[in-house]
Formats: structure tokens, C-alpha cells, sequence
């Protein structure tokens, strides 16, 4: 009996934006941390311990909340295709009237509706199948869990790193000029490489993530300023 296709979509689409959301995160929340310090002291040193400190947390934080993420969104999957089986074997009539409604809805009728609606439910897998990615919009094509925590804790460490790095070769002051000019070209990149790969303009997602960065590092640069004592 042939089967439903469920076309399979590559997953460099999802590291991607796993890339994304640990390197910008590293990033940013570095960037304040070491801005907010930078406007309160010039002792360099104290800026990169408490930066790397930073770096380091984030990057284990970020790899751990990725982690979590993706395995429940693989138990929430399996959970679900286990009610979807029980429901099948249990309640076959049931299950049988959704899946002709729901191509019923797509414009096919008559006999051609019945042929497609046996041809389903005549392999369980395709059923089941049909029923989690038609009815209940989900599909098995997600990064593993592990998989998306070094991915995600990589990213932070390196996007960490973009704006830290300066302060290794030069003075506070200096430093926070550098970092501030590579961090914002850094997340314009970014941004840019994400529109191309999405809807949208790639100098207008570029400018978004740019700005977007940048003000919430300069809050923690602003925090710094307000509380630190020079």
C-alpha cells in the first residue's frame, strides 16, 4: 500500500537559529555586564574577570535552558503520538470521521475522498502520522536535546567573547569604545545573515538586531554609570 508523504525539511534552518539565540544572548548580556562595570572602574582587570565570569555562566545557563527546551518538546511530542496511538486503536470510528473531515475541508470529495481517507488509515504509522502533523500541527523534525545545548552554550561562549575580547589588548576606556563598534557590527552580520534566510529585508533584520543589542547593553552601561563610583 503506498503511503502519505511527510516531506522531511532539512534541520539547518532550527541550528541556525539555536546559533543565533545563544550567540546573541552571550553577547548582549556580556556586553552590559562589562559596560556597566567599564563605567564604574577603570581597573581592566576587574572588567575581564567579570566578564569571563559572566561569559562562562551564561554559556552553562543557555546550554541548560536549550537543553530542557528541546527534551520537552520531545516528550510533549511523544506523549502526544502515544495518545494519538491509543486513540486510533480505541476509538478507530472516531478518529476515522477526523480524518475525513479534515480532508473534507481541503476540497476533496466523493470517492476520491474515501480513497484518500482509506488509503490513511490503513497503515497506522501514516494515520498517526497525519494526525499529529495535520491535526495537531506537530512534526518530529526538532534538534535533539543535546545536540541543541552544545550548540546553544557554544554560540554564548563565542558571542561572549566578541565583546570581551578588546579589553584583553587594551585600557577600560579604549576597550568600551572597540567593543562597543564590533559587538554592534557583529549582531548587524548577524541580523543580516538571518534575513537572508527568512522573511524580511536583510539591512532592516540586521539594523533591528543591531539596535536591539545595543540598547539593552547600554542599560547595563547606564546602571554602571548611575550606581559605580570612578
Amino acid at each position: 500500500m503506498s503511503k502519505v508523504h511527510l516531506e522531511k525539511h532539512s534541520a539547518a534552518g532550527a541550528l541556525f537559529k539555536e546559533f543565533i539565540l545563544g550567540g546573541q544572548d552571550g553577547l548582549v548580556n556580556v556586553l552590559g555586564v562589562i559596560l556597566g562595570l567599564a563605567a564604574a572602574t577603570a581597573n581592566v582587570k576587574l572588567v575581564i574577570i567579570a566578564g569571563l565570569a559572566a561569559a562562562f555562566a551564561e554559556s552553562f545557563s543557555m546550554a541548560a535552558v536549550a537543553f530542557t527546551s528541546a527534551k520537552a518538546e520531545e516528550d510533549y511530542f511523544a506523549s502526544e503520538r502515544k495518545r494519538e496511538l491509543f486513540e486510533i486503536e480505541n476509538f478507530p470510528d472516531v478518529e476515522r470521521k477526523e480524518i475525513y473531515d479534515l480532508y473534507q475541508r481541503k476540497g476533496f470529495r466523493g470517492k476520491l475522498l474515501e480513497n484518500v481517507v482509506d488509503h490513511i488509515v490503513g497503515d497506522r504509522t501514516t494515520w498517526v502520522d497525519i494526525m499529529m502533523h495535520e491535526e495537531l500541527g506537530l512534526s518530529d523534525n526538532f534538534v535533539p536535546p543535546v545536540k541543541s545545548a552544545v550548540i546553544v552554550g557554544s554560540a554564548a561562549m563565542f558571542g561572549s567573547f566578541i565583546p570581551l575580547t578588546p579589553f584583553f589588548f587594551l585600557a577600560v576606556k579604549s576597550a568600551v569604545v572597540l567593543s562597543l563598534g564590533v559587538s554592534a557590527v557583529a549582531l548587524f552580520v548577524t541580523g543580516a545573515i538571518e534575513g537572508k534566510f527568512t522573511v524580511g529585508h536583510w539591512i532592516t533584520k540586521g539594523l533591528q538586531l543591531a539596535v536591539i543589542g545595543m540598547v539593552a547593553a547600554l542599560i547595563g552601561f547606564a546602571v554602571g554609570k548611575v550606581l559605580g563610583v570612578s
